[in-house]
């Protein structure tokens, strides 16, 4: 059983999968729907401060190289235009809508793309982590109600 919980954590550290991807998994395994939901919070937000701190130095200093470039630049846009998107929306609701863009869990948006997008915008740390987290609560709640079919129709 232990290994089916570690299996889940490392499952929502991955960028694009994260807890969305995770918590259908735990399902599947049959664990028990709040033990997987709190790993799979633990495990989506612990890159969250590595992310807000380093991602953006990494990929500025990295979007010039060679081999890496190409890449390197698609994440810096990926995340100036989320956080673009963002601002635009929100005015002066950022934190609102950095909670809903990390929690409504579609496809691009999740805690990693919402921290680099929060670190590009230069939002302050503890605000950015409180509406990360907030919003991987909210996509959790969400992904558990259609893990077990109370949203059927999405």
């Amino acid at each position: 059983m232990l290994k089916q919980y570690l299996w889940i954590f490392f499952i929502s550290m991955v960028p694009i999968i994260e807890l969305r991807g995770a918590i259908p998994v735990s399902q599947a395994m049959g664990l028990p729907l709040l033990e997987s939901y709190i790993v799979c919070i633990i495990g989506n937000m612990i890159p969250v401060p590595f992310i807000f701190f380093l991602a953006r130095r990494v990929l500025e200093w990295g979007a010039d190289k060679p081999v890496i470039g190409k890449f390197f630049t698609f994440c810096l846009e990926k995340g100036h235009k989320g956080g673009e998107k963002l601002k635009s929306k929100a005015g002066r609701g950022l934190f609102l809508a950095l909670l809903l863009f990390v929690g409504i869990p579609v496809p691009g948006t999740g805690a990693w793309t919402g921290t680099l997008a929060a670190s590009i915008l230069d939002m302050d740390f503890k605000s950015s982590v409180v509406a990360v987290l907030l919003g991987v609560l909210l996509a959790g709640v969400i992904m558990g109600m259609v893990s077990f079919g109370i949203f059927s129709f999405i």
